[in-house]
């Protein structure tokens, strides 16, 4: 079965694993060792505060399969996932991303999430339109901090699953 679960110190190892040079390409490339411990730190002290992200480890069965997340970002929430290369390809990050939706919208802040990969990014991309985004155009963002990339804007009305169990 999977789940979500809160980002917790023991989940470093995911983010580990979600940092090699093919899960990162078209987000600038690997993180630094001090980088990924500052993203883990992070991660963990949104928990902590419940601030404004919410960082989740996706669990299948009790093992850790990835990371998924989102945030507030300005009259939205942004989400983005990862899912270690063991686990793709069994449609476990649209089920992830249908659980994060779910918890979205059940925060009700937000009538809206966003998700913004890498114009060439196919399999993201196919993720967000296959789980019910729609296409809203591109445009250049910053990420990592300093680098500047052409992403798609994919937006998903959150009041459709107003309701939902998570």
């Amino acid at each position: 079965m999977l789940t979500l679960e809160p980002w917790s110190e023991s989940r470093f190892a995911v983010l580990e694993a979600c940092n090699s040079a093919e899960m990162t390409a078209f987000l600038g490339g690997p993180e630094s060792d001090e980088k990924l411990a500052d993203r883990h730190r992070r991660y963990v002290n949104f928990v902590s505060t419940d601030r404004d992200a919410w960082p989740f480890c996706a669990m299948l069965d009790g093992e850790a399969i990835g990371s998924i997340g989102y945030w507030e970002n300005e009259d939205c929430y942004e989400i983005g996932w990862a899912v270690i290369p063991a686990f793709q390809g069994r449609g476990l990050a649209a089920a992830a991303v249908g659980l994060a939706l779910d918890d979205a919208a059940a925060r009700g802040r937000f009538d809206t999430m966003t998700a913004c990969p890498g114009v060439a990014n196919r399999a993201s991309n196919e993720l967000a339109r296959r789980v019910g985004f729609e296409l809203a155009g591109e445009e250049t963002i910053e990420y990592p901090a300093g680098r500047f990339m052409q992403a798609n804007r994919w937006n998903y009305d959150l009041t459709q699953r107003k309701g939902s169990a998570h």
